[in-house]
């Protein structure tokens, strides 16, 4: 299993619409993504243009069911 690398938050709502997610809506820093096709839900914080850490991306993945395998190979795409 790879080695899970910080992401910023605008690159993964760049792999989230790539996946056929589209923002639902915003509140504050926060961005509510749907995938009407599936139905699962999750949301990105963005704060200060910082990075996504390890355990946050753990969890919006774990919400997609996207492996870490398939996570890095779309962040290499983009």
């Amino acid at each position: 299993m790879p080695k899970l690398v910080p992401i910023s938050p605008h690159k993964l709502i760049k792999i989230l619409k790539k996946l056929g997610f589209r923002e639902e809506r915003i509140r504050g820093s926060h961005h509510f993504f749907v995938n009407p096709i599936s139905k699962k839900t999750t949301t990105i914080p963005i704060h200060n243009n910082e990075s996504l850490g390890i355990g946050i991306l753990k969890l919006i993945l774990k919400d997609i069911n996207l492996s870490t395998e398939e996570y890095e190979k779309l962040r290499k795409t983009i």
